[in-house]
């Protein structure tokens, strides 16, 4: 499909109905995920605060539910590290299990949920696949059927979050932000991680060519003409979201400061500076085909939407990201994920569901208050994580309360 008509998908998305989907989640059960042997909850579509001392376990909780959609979860980390085991040392600060030989290998983790997406209540199971032993091989069903790829859960969930560890996202260079970025389009436009994949897939299969040295043109060529296309989808799809997002944190009344975000690349300067779509994906099909020289001397395609730079500008300071404080950034990327909430209900009629892990401890009375306020008028199903219950206390019955022991929910 070309760009110009997925935007136009995109726009008209939901505009026929006034009805919301809250996603949600009515159940979760882990089984040897992490330090939880076995655990389930069933759940109301009201927030969630999950409470415990450290290293109890609510992050892991967290870290299931970012494996619904399609990536590598909110720690990214490998397949076999959210693995159980009975016997192993226990690193409290990450929570995580670390291989040692003098302890058996331990069964494979796997997650259900019965989930109120964006088709319907349906049943989602992922883990790691049993019989694949050691290697990083993952599965993921669909109402018990397999699904072709991960890229389908984006079809019914959709999950945004922020965790302490990405308070420094804004100084981890382009590929963190760009990651950040696309889990936001994908809130609202489910085909954007199929796209992604088709790309890559294109890109590497073009980068063994190139490595070879006598390539054929003409699968070069298909293979340019692949990535040109889903590039320039993928780029329009990213400026869409930062345009909608921007509007949405502009007209928002909360004290939280107010950050503007764009994105720069070959593609997307094309796209802005008023080019047709189609005009867009033949300047880029053109690059690649006469970089093919440098990006096969590179081992790597030196441009296109997979090297495109993010940027965020803290507006009442007019001053870049990643030159504010820690807390500043922090309170910029809530302040980002708040406004794409407020945006997909009124824009798209989906309101995604939030992982906010540790974010009531870093934020002062005031503007704790301001956030359960805001997630209640959004009405999303939030889950929130702290040491202390008392953090909390203004949500009192609006929120569902779980405490966390040890791998045991209560």
């Amino acid at each position: 499909m070309m760009p110009h008509a997925i935007i136009e998908q995109i726009e008209t998305r939901h505009t026929g109905s006034r009805r919301y989907d809250v996603l949600s989640l009515s159940s979760l059960s882990l089984h040897h995920f992490r330090n939880y042997a076995s655990a389930r909850v069933e759940l109301t579509s009201a927030p969630v605060v999950l409470t415990g001392r450290n290293g109890a376990g609510k992050t892991n909780i967290l870290e299931a539910i970012s494996l619904l959609v399609p990536g590598r979860g909110l720690r990214r980390a490998k397949l076999s590290e959210m693995d159980f085991r009975e016997s192993g040392i226990r690193n409290q600060e990450s929570e995580k299990f670390h291989s040692d030989t003098r302890y058996p290998m331990p069964d494979t983790w796997a997650i259900t949920t019965c989930v109120n997406g964006m088709q319907g209540e349906i049943k989602i199971g992922t883990g790691r696949d049993p019989e694949a032993g050691e290697t990083e091989q993952r599965i993921v069903k669909i109402d018990g059927k397999p699904a072709r790829s991960q890229a389908e859960l984006a079809r019914h969930l959709s999950v945004l979050w922020l965790t302490p560890q990405m308070e420094q996202l804004f100084n981890e260079g382009s590929s963190a932000a760009r990651k950040f970025l696309d889990r936001l389009v994908y809130s609202f436009d489910a085909e954007h991680a199929s796209r992604i994949n088709e790309y890559e897939f294109a890109m590497r299969e073009r980068n063994k060519l190139l490595a070879l040295g006598r390539a054929d043109a003409a699968w070069l060529d298909a293979l340019e003409q692949t990535m040109a296309e889903t590039g320039a989808a993928i780029a329009a799809a990213r400026l869409l979201a930062c345009e909608q997002i921007n509007h949405s944190a502009a007209a928002s009344t909360l004290s939280f400061p107010k950050g503007h975000m764009d994105i720069h690349g070959l593609i997307e300067d094309g796209l802005k500076a008023g080019q047709a779509a189609l005009a867009v994906e033949e300047n880029f099909r053109a690059a690649l085909r006469a970089g093919r020289g440098q990006d096969g001397a590179a081992g790597r395609a030196l441009s296109g939407p997979h090297r495109s730079e993010m940027r965020v500008i803290h507006l009442e300071k007019q001053m870049p990201a990643d030159s504010c404080s820690t807390g500043e950034q922090k309170a910029l990327l809530l302040s980002i994920l708040l406004a794409q909430a407020r945006s997909g209900r009124e824009r798209h009629g989906v309101v995604p569901l939030l992982l906010l892990d540790e974010v009531a401890a870093h934020l002062d009375a005031a503007r704790r208050l301001e956030l359960f306020e805001e997630i209640c008028q959004i009405g999303a199903q939030v889950w929130m994580t702290g040491t202390d219950v008392k953090l909390f206390e203004e949500m009192q019955e609006k929120a569902q309360y779980l405490r966390v022991e040890n791998g045991t929910v209560i």
